[in-house]
């Protein structure tokens, strides 16, 4: 948090903030730091420069975007005009790691098998098709984490894997069954379905 006061920069400073800084300028300060009553760490601002100004004017910061189109198609736009939306990114990656941890501390490996297959397999799903111009062959891109390549990692004597990945269906698409996704499995030898659960 910055704190600008026209005594501190002085009067043309002062003005040049209000007639020509918008949001999503980047500026550069400095200044003293100090807390302000309500105990928040702050930059009482003695001097700045524009590092970067802004091409066009940020969405409604109060409102957020309304324009479902605009809100998926340029999500820097929607996180930063939302905090919720911000929140949910920031959730996202603190269960992901989390969910790691917890992998970790319970013995388990973290494999990262190809996802290019010769085949399309693990789920019913519809696969992306793509073609390998050196082997000349066809290849699908995964539709699911590592199943096959993780029970070879059993076989092969690690007993306890996880993987956490991308996969890709090529189904219907809507905000809550996107194409590309990330998921999780995780094989252990010896458990049954009351360890698995």
């Amino acid at each position: 948090q910055i704190v600008l006061q026209e005594d501190n920069l002085g009067k043309e400073k002062f003005h040049i903030i209000n007639g020509i800084i918008d949001a999503g300028d980047f500026i550069g300060a400095s200044g003293e730091i100090f807390k302000t009553k309500k105990g928040e760490i702050s930059l009482l601002v003695s001097d700045f420069t524009i590092l970067a100004k802004a091409l066009r004017p940020l969405p409604e910061k109060w409102h957020g975007l309304k324009d479902m189109e605009t809100r998926y198609r340029q999500r820097y736009l929607d996180i930063l005009s939302s905090q919720d939306v911000k929140k949910v990114f920031i959730f996202r990656s603190n269960f992901i790691k989390a969910l790691r941890e917890f992998y970790w501390n319970h013995g388990f490996i973290e494999l990262e098998t190809p996802i290019l297959a010769n085949t399309a397999s693990g789920a019913l799903a519809k696969p992306f098709k793509t073609h390998h111009n050196a082997l000349g062959i066809d290849l699908y891109l995964r539709i699911s984490v590592g199943e096959l390549w993780q029970k070879m990692a059993l076989i092969g004597g690690f007993e306890k894997t996880f993987e956490l990945g991308r996969v890709f269906r090529n189904e219907g698409i809507d905000p809550s069954h996107l194409q590309e996704f990330t998921a999780v499995e995780h094989y252990v030898a010896y458990w049954n379905y009351e360890d698995n659960m």
